[in-house]
């Protein structure tokens, strides 16, 4: 309840616009996997996401990739003037047993140290998106309900492979997405994150497709996290600026520095 009342206290204090952006982030056991760097094997084997994977210590894993580019994210909307007040962010991951609500829309200022995410178990993509639009939907109310503007609602779907939580939720996840992103009430931006083995990182591609009617899947590798959430940024800058209901052109050569079409 407190934490409801800060919520929409923030619309008061701040009537500024909103640009509502939900990060729907994949942390499946399989974003453990290292991507780069020096590494010592241990001898063990665990299973992760439903593959086998040999234990090492040392290197650099997609996870810690993702966690460096959300950091950098915040920090550079803090940076702006403009996006600091009119961006609102909310983080859902999807990793074992159910999704995660890790950070609820709010003010950046209130939202402060952002949380290290953590990566195990399997993939309950369907649930995750639905907690996901689930919590833009109540923003949006409590926006109207205080009388503030915003910008249409931003969704980030990440994932490295394909969904394997309940196929009701799934088929529900995508009617409720497609739905949204045809009637112009939510922008979609669907990647799907590189990773050596081909045959996950077309499931995640053909997976994508099923929730984006509009907007072809990108692929992006986690070196190139940084650089996405940096035009991601940018992109939020530019659309704060901007007003409410004005089509705003984002940066689609940008595109090319990091995404794999």
């Amino acid at each position: 309840m407190d934490n409801k009342l800060l919520r929409l206290q923030d619309l008061v204090d701040n009537p500024t616009p909103r640009v509502p952006i939900c990060l729907c982030l994949d942390t499946s056991g399989s974003m453990l996997r290292v991507v780069r760097g020096e590494t010592h094997a241990t001898g063990q084997e665990i299973v992760r996401d439903g593959e086998t994977w040999q234990v090492v210590t040392g290197g650099i894993t997609a996870l810690d990739d993702l966690n460096q580019a959300i950091r950098q994210f915040y920090q550079e909307l803090n940076a702006d003037e403009n996006a600091k007040y009119a961006a609102e962010i909310c983080i859902v991951t999807f990793g074992g047993d159910k999704p995660q609500l890790i950070i609820d829309f709010a003010n950046l200022e209130r939202q402060g140290e952002v949380s290290i995410l953590q990566a195990d178990g399997e993939t309950p993509m369907g649930e995750a998106v639905n907690l996901a639009l689930d919590c833009l939907e109540q923003r949006k109310k409590e926006y109207r309900a205080k009388g503030v503007d915003y910008f249409q609602p931003w969704l980030v779907l990440m994932t490295d492979g394909a969904n394997n939580g309940a196929p009701a939720e799934f088929e529900r996840a995508v009617s409720r997405t497609t739905e949204l992103v045809n009637s112009q009430k939510l922008t979609l931006f669907p990647l799907a994150i590189a990773s050596e083995d081909e045959q996950s990182e077309q499931a995640a591609l053909d997976t994508l497709k099923r929730f984006s009617p509009k907007r072809t899947p990108l692929k992006v590798g986690s070196a190139k996290f940084s650089q996405f959430f940096q035009w991601l940024s940018q992109s939020v800058a530019r659309t704060s600026v901007s007003i409410p209901g004005e089509k705003v052109q984002l940066d689609l050569e940008g595109i090319k520095g990091w995404a794999e079409l």
